[in-house]
């Protein structure tokens, strides 16, 4: 099964500061390279991973130390405790669509191939990208292309979207390349269909929804000292990683106490995200828009 190298490989081990008898959580398992890597760095210590998409479970390892759970990371605090395994040393999240299910025709997710609109990451899930093109109301449409895509004409494309859908549904990725044509931007096509797949991806999988819990469970899961670590792929999500490892909270704002100290639950080890370096850039094209931030639980 083709994946990927992983991203900002060196730096995530680094970021999580492993001890090699700890216990350490990979929520976005996809090809296992960050996987392999933190058991390289593990002796007596436990490696659990999650990831709800079928292909994944292909690239599991047969090690002792190593669990799978094919399961959404929404339900992590749940399962670390059915597995006895709380608290945790470190947390890593690679978020986004691995490139593999990119370079899957048939997954709906990518714009170089026809295929039915699915972009489901877990197959058994029932709403389908074409489900919500074909379904939503313009109002409803518009939002999630503001919202999740933050494209500019968001109401006149989803004013040609529900006209156009009247007339035939929208079914594969060549039909909404069609149906929006007209609302393509000269020079700009290719980052407009981008932004509206981004959309319509992160509302078929609920994906800022299923971060944020994520986020609010680490809190709960690490230890105090345990490392979060997380690579984000847009401004969406790393807004809220950034948010809630400055200040404990997703709006960002600093609580103080009495005296004027900052009362947060994380230390950052990051200020600034780290960023890919040239190299990696032109070997791994999914390295682009990647941002890694760090943070230690006090």
């Amino acid at each position: 099964m083709e994946y990927h190298n992983p991203v900002l490989l060196k730096e995530c081990i680094e970021g999580l500061n492993i001890n090699p008898e700890g216990t350490y959580v990979d929520v976005t398992f996809g090809g296992g390279g960050h996987s392999r890597e933190i058991l390289n760095h593990l002796t007596t210590g436990k490696l659990y991973a999650f990831d709800q998409d079928d292909d994944a479970l292909k690239n599991k390892m047969e090690d002792t130390r190593f669990v799978l759970i094919k399961q959404n990371f929404k339900y992590l605090k749940n399962f670390l405790k059915m597995y006895n395994a709380l608290p945790i040393d470190g947390l890593l999240a690679d978020l986004g669509v691995s490139s593999h299910q990119f370079d899957e025709a048939n997954r709906g997710f990518s714009i170089r191939f026809d295929a039915k609109l699915d972009m489901r990451m877990d197959r058994n899930s029932k709403v389908t990208a074409a489900e919500v093109l074909n379904s939503y109301n313009e109002e409803e449409l518009k939002r999630i292309f503001k919202l999740y895509g933050e494209v500019d004409n968001a109401g006149r494309l989803a004013y040609v979207i529900f006209h156009s859908r009247k007339e035939k549904p929208i079914e594969t990725v060549n039909d909404l390349k069609a149906a929006i044509e007209k609302c393509l931007k000269r020079g700009r096509e290719n980052q407009y269909y981008a932004q509206v797949f981004q959309a319509l991806r992160i509302e078929v999988n609920k994906e800022l929804d299923v971060l944020q819990e994520l986020l609010i469970q680490s809190l709960d899961v690490l230890k105090p000292g345990g490392r979060l670590v997380v690579i984000s792929y847009h401004s969406l999500e790393d807004r809220l990683v950034k948010n809630i490892m400055r200040s404990g909270k997703f709006e960002g704002e600093v609580e103080k106490d009495f005296f004027g100290n900052q009362i947060t639950p994380f230390k950052q080890i990051t200020r600034k995200p780290i960023m890919p370096s040239d190299a990696e850039n032109n070997e791994n094209s999914r390295a682009r828009s990647a941002k890694l931030r760090i943070a230690e639980k006090k």
